[in-house]
């Protein structure tokens, strides 16, 4: 998916001894958007925009060694091996051929390091300059900044697609905001930023400012802007829209003490899993403190300061649990963490009360984009069905206030509430409206300038497609069989108007799906190589609605 941005020029952090300057380029091409301001909590906004390129840069994606080197090498020693083994007939005489051979190798490659050593060091060069000096050329560092008339806000995207960050700021963070306008817009934030904010103290007077001189476009000052275009993969824009869905989902909720933070931090730096299942089992009993037991260890830490207020005992089990550790540089300054379980293997907020400050981290299912999360989460339907006039009369509604509850906007719009959720749930999946963790409001947010393809973003795949259609028309049974040791065998049966079809799978103790079979034509063509069949999908969706 391709996406045009437009800057004014580069966003710039200016230092000296008396003070500091953040000014951040807009993008020219949407709604005029700014804000003019000086920072207030400048150590905590420091440490909070910190963790939030911390999220920018994660990426825990399983990456292998590169073996080319040793490849090479080996090859290279294949005849010398071959000969060693080969001297028994004439030890010595071969001991010389080989001693000669060695010399006039070791020649060789001098002579070859000497030719290609300028073509490695300025290769070498290069990446180094693109790292330093361009690392947008690593990867994609421009977040999403919505000003409203009480705080304004930063949110962004991990490159490995799991993990989602925001950060909100009320203007109780500035103490002193000169002018501003309402609206959402994309924001030049190269990666050399990073170390420029951490140059922010207390005894420096730091302006920030979203520069609203960025909109004022002159054909003269042409070369001041900078076109960039970004072809994002669909599945980081769907990723986007499931994690803002997500949270208007009803969740186990409770509050944990930074200490608490601390020590989960602190095990999973000390330790290091070598087997599954690699999980944090949270418990929770009304009345009592939370625990939290780290598998595969089984070692339990009691939250004795974090009481759980619920009305009903959960236990609830979580994965990719080390990116908690981005949680880490907020301990200081945090007064609580406030946490969002949505259920095992879905997924999880946690939300940092920072005083004036909130920072939101949303974490998916998993790490990695496995069946589990392609078969089991799926935000974007079904869809509820609201009328267009409807739909216009909430967005109308919500337009005029920038943020409002679903019972303020059914009396605006003179709807009832089950209507206004269901257009807030549309708008939401569509990119145009977030819903606020923290203060419970939904928020007016255009995620891009241009209506995004819902038709492309829906599905990430024809197989999740067809399952959605098979659970809306097909007559789906199973029987559930729990094996020791294993996890849990699904043997459905799937009746369509052509054939009836028997997809088998386990679901294992890391809630994931293994050993599926199907006599479909298309588990017979593929196996596994593309992926599971939209029947095997269809009886994980089935299973897990229930």
């Amino acid at each position: 998916m391709l996406f045009n941005y437009r800057y004014s020029g580069n966003s710039q952090v200016f230092s000296d001894a008396s003070g500091t300057g953040i000014s951040f380029a807009p993008d020219t091409f949407r709604q005029p958007t700014f804000f003019v301001g000086k920072l207030h909590k400048k150590i905590a906004f420091r440490e909070a925009i910190s963790a939030l390129h911390d999220v920018v840069v994660s990426d825990l994606r399983f990456k292998p060694k590169d073996k080319t080197a040793y490849k090479e090498w080996a090859a290279e020693q294949e005849a010398l091996w071959l000969a060693e083994y080969m001297n028994g007939y004439n030890a010595e005489a071969a001991s010389e051929k080989i001693a000669g051979l060695e010399t006039q190798l070791r020649a060789i490659r001098e002579e070859k390091d000497k030719v290609m050593s300028p073509f490695y060091k300025a290769r070498r060069h290069y990446f180094d300059y693109l790292y330093e000096k361009d690392r947008d050329a690593w990867f994609v560092l421009d977040p999403v900044i919505s000003v409203h008339p009480d705080e304004l806000f930063f949110e962004c995207f991990s490159q490995d697609e799991s993990t989602y960050g925001k950060l909100s700021a009320s203007y109780n963070v500035f103490k002193e905001v000169n002018e501003f306008e309402c609206g959402t817009t994309n924001i030049d934030y190269s990666s050399a930023l990073y170390n420029e904010f951490q140059k922010i103290r207390d005894y420096k007077e730091t302006d920030f400012k979203i520069d609203p001189g960025g909109f004022q476009v002159q054909t003269s000052q042409e070369e001041l802007y900078h076109e960039v275009k970004i072809d994002l993969p669909d599945s980081w824009v769907r990723g986007f829209l499931q994690v803002s869905s997500a949270m208007t989902l009803p969740a186990a909720t409770f509050d944990l003490h930074p200490m608490d933070v601390y020590n989960f931090c602190s095990w999973l730096r000390r330790f290091k899993e070598k087997k599954g299942p690699r999980s944090i089992r949270f418990v929770l009993e009304p009345g009592k403190p939370v625990k939290a037991i780290f598998e595969p260890w089984n070692q339990e830490i009691v939250c004795a300061r974090s009481l759980y207020t619920g009305t009903h005992a959960r236990e609830i089990r979580i994965w990719g649990r080390r990116r908690l550790l981005i949680l880490e540089r907020l301990i200081p300054i945090a007064r609580k963490f406030t946490v969002h379980l949505m259920g095992s293997g879905l997924p999880s907020f946690y939300v940092a009360d920072l005083g004036d400050m909130q920072f939101t981290l949303g974490l998916s299912g998993w790490t990695t984009n496995d069946w589990s999360r392609a078969g089991q989460f799926d935000l974007m339907a079904p869809r509820a069905e609201v009328s267009t006039a409807d739909k216009q009369k909430v967005y109308a509604a919500l337009q005029t206030r920038w943020m409002a509850t679903p019972s303020d906007l059914a009396a605006a719009a003179g709807l009832n509430t089950a209507t206004v959720l269901g257009a807030l749930s549309l708008f939401t999946q569509a990119g145009k409206v977030i819903y606020d963790l923290h203060s419970g409001v939904y928020r007016l947010r255009e995620l891009s300038r241009e209506p995004l393809p819902m038709d492309m973003l829906r599905y990430s795949s024809p197989e999740e497609e067809g399952a959605e259609q098979l659970l809306k028309q097909s007559k789906i049974a199973y029987q559930q069989d729990e094996i020791e040791g294993v996890g849990t065998q699904l043997k459905g049966s799937i009746t369509t108007p052509y054939a009836t079809y028997h997809p088998t799978i386990v679901i294992d103790k890391d809630e994931r799906m293994t050993n599926p079979q199907c006599d479909c034509d298309f588990f017979r063509q593929n196996k596994l190589y593309k992926g599971p069949c939209k029947h095997m999908l269809a009886l994980r969706m089935a299973y897990s609605s229930k």
